[in-house]
């Protein structure tokens, strides 16, 4: 992959993100309230009553207007993404679990009660997983080598861990930020960098631009595969909208002003296609029950409002 350097205004808003991490503490649940830092991914439940949210004590979960801490072990989840019968993460353990750290990939199909591991502990943390929805293909950004990819890129599994792929990125340009996979087509994947939108047809052996900058920051397909959100950041937030047709133009949604913060994560409800979800890197969450024309915060600098 080709990487070019950013242009002023990324170094300025990057400055600005690890200022808001480097403030963050864990996520806590104090007098019943639920307190977000570090989202670290973003997926409703497969019947779309729940909004999930991973921190660094568990998961986060929005249910009936009503914000709670989900069961299950209090893991430091990193690179949260949903199928439509799995959640997949990597991170560290919970302090005293006994557990490896990292993780490597690990996987749940009870909603986050229990975690299984699909290899690669005490070897990789993956801040970057996408999955396909229906098709359970995973892909990572993977940093280091370890003892399945021996060098770093972009991997991808159709076997839950059995076997990895580094795909080649031809054409892939610029320093890259966030991945997404098509719902029911496990080799089509789009990638945020800071050069713009680029789609993959073949599991990432090629990409094609389909949006040129400014940065892209993160990206999620439709539940129909038809189209897709991304975010980005030129001086302010950005939510657009493309269709997957050829020479489609991106379309923007209005979102509220984030005063230097930016959409890091957007979900769609797969029991109600109208509604969307957004998180931010300063921990804003929002809601839209009219795919994206109004939004409703749920939580704001890591408060949770019910």
């Amino acid at each position: 992959m080709k990487s070019r350097k950013p242009i002023h205004h990324v170094r300025v808003f990057a400055a600005v993100l690890l200022l808001a991490a480097s403030v963050a503490t864990a996520a806590t649940a104090v007098a019943g309230e639920v307190k977000l830092t570090h989202v670290h991914g973003m997926s409703f439940s497969a019947d779309g009553a729940k909004l999930m949210i991973p921190s660094h004590h568990g998961l986060a979960i929005f249910e009936g207007g009503k914000w709670s801490k989900a069961p299950g072990p209090t893991h430091d989840y990193m690179g949260f993404s949903a199928t439509r019968d799995t959640l997949y993460s990597s991170g560290h353990p919970a302090p005293g679990s006994g557990l490896t750290n990292p993780f490597g990939l690990i996987k749940s199909q009870d909603g986050g009660k229990t975690w299984k591991n699909l290899g690669l502990e005490g070897e990789s943390d993956f801040h970057t997983v996408a999955t396909g929805y229906t098709t359970n293909v995973v892909y990572v950004v993977n940093h280091a080598m370890n003892s399945r990819m021996n060098q770093p890129g972009i991997y991808y599994t159709r076997n839950d861990g059995m076997q990895w792929t580094r795909v080649v990125a031809n054409g892939l340009a610029g320093d890259l930020k966030s991945l997404a996979a098509h719902p029911s087509d496990a080799d089509m994947v789009v990638a945020g960098t800071a050069n713009g939108l680029y789609l993959s047809r073949n599991a990432g052996q090629d990409f094609e631009r389909l949006v040129a900058g400014p940065q892209v920051l993160g990206a999620a397909f439709a539940l129909d595969g038809k189209s897709l959100w991304f975010s980005g950041y030129a001086g302010k937030a950005t939510l657009m909208h493309i269709m997957l047709d050829k020479g489609a133009k991106a379309d923007p949604l209005p979102i509220p002003a984030l005063n230097e913060d930016a959409v890091a994560y957007i979900a769609q409800n797969p029991a109600r296609h109208n509604e969307l979800a957004i998180a931010t890197y300063k921990r804003k969450v929002l809601l839209s029950q009219d795919q994206g024309r109004t939004w409703k915060p749920i939580a704001t600098d890591g408060d949770t409002h019910d």
